[in-house]
């Protein structure tokens, strides 16, 4: 059975249209709040069985999901592929390992967000692996943005081509629309 992730996101209300403003200081007209999809286990589990499939051969040892979008889908694909999930967080603006979660030395990393837009908490996470002497082998997402240009093979549910401005830039600035930030990261 082929599973629709589109429709699923839509049925959650996960696809929102407005001015956003992104946790990677850019604009967009459209958002996927994600969270509105994992609020639903049933529903969760179905679109990481996409991304599951996609990584069936894929050799990693751990998953590792940066807070906060990333800790349910890195669990939810851990607990489908029978690995570890740990997760990184900002301590005082930088990304960190912490609650005693460990990286040996040569272990394979899958690094698992709900949206890389330009992967900038991925990209973050990539150098804490790398500093307790992990191999980052890709990444893996709900959504793929597609709006970054990122050296890592990324295993996507569903790749959405949604534009995004620099401030500067933005249409919907310009027309004087007010933006929310529905993101976790404390920009302004």
């Amino acid at each position: 059975m082929k599973i629709d992730v589109l429709e699923i996101l839509k049925e959650c209300g996960a696809l929102l249209e407005g001015h956003f403003l992104l946790s990677s200081g850019r604009h967009s007209n459209k958002y996927c709040q994600c969270a509105k999809l994992l609020q639903y286990p049933d529903k969760a589990e179905q679109v990481i069985s996409v991304i599951t499939e996609k990584i069936r051969d894929l050799d990693f040892d751990v998953i590792v999901g940066p807070a906060m979008g990333g800790i349910i889908p890195a669990y939810e694909l851990a607990r489908q592929t029978g690995k570890k999930a740990i997760f990184t967080e900002r301590v005082d603006g930088n990304m960190t390992l912490r609650r005693g979660f460990e990286i040996e030395k040569g272990q394979k990393i899958l690094i698992v967000e709900d949206v890389i837009t330009t992967g900038k908490s991925s990209l973050e996470t990539v150098e804490v692996v790398k500093e307790f002497g992990g191999e980052v082998v890709g990444m893996a997402c709900i959504v793929d943005r597609k709006s970054s240009n990122i050296e890592y093979k990324i295993y996507s549910a569903v790749e959405l081509y949604i534009e995004s401005y620099v401030s500067e830039e933005c249409i919907l600035c310009k027309k004087g629309i007010e933006y929310v930030k529905p993101g976790s990261r404390n920009i302004k």
